[in-house]
């Protein structure tokens, strides 16, 4: 791959937006994970490796437990009603 370069400005809370071009070749998107390694003068940016460490406090639990009759329940529902919707009106 030939060399190029992009540049993007700093917001004044030093916060940066990748560069399409950049984002493609890296193959991330929104809400993504990116690493920045630091060798000698030069800054590497790559996708971060998934771990649990990197995930931890991502995910917060309800206060009480799904009630996952009550939401099947309510998709069936759902789903008779467009479907039923979609007969009448077709």
């Amino acid at each position: 791959m030939p060399k190029s370069e992009f540049t993007a400005a700093l917001t004044q809370r030093s916060q940066v937006t990748i560069p399409a071009q950049v984002r493609r070749v890296l193959g991330v998107g929104p809400r993504d994970r990116v690493a920045f390694i630091i060798e000698d003068d030069a800054v590497r940016l790559r996708p971060a490796a998934f771990t649990l460490e990197s995930v931890f406090g991502s995910i917060h639990p309800s206060e009480q437990p799904e009630d996952f009759e009550r939401i099947v329940r309510e998709a069936k529902e759902t789903k008779a009603l467009r479907t039923i919707r979609a007969m009448t009106q077709g």
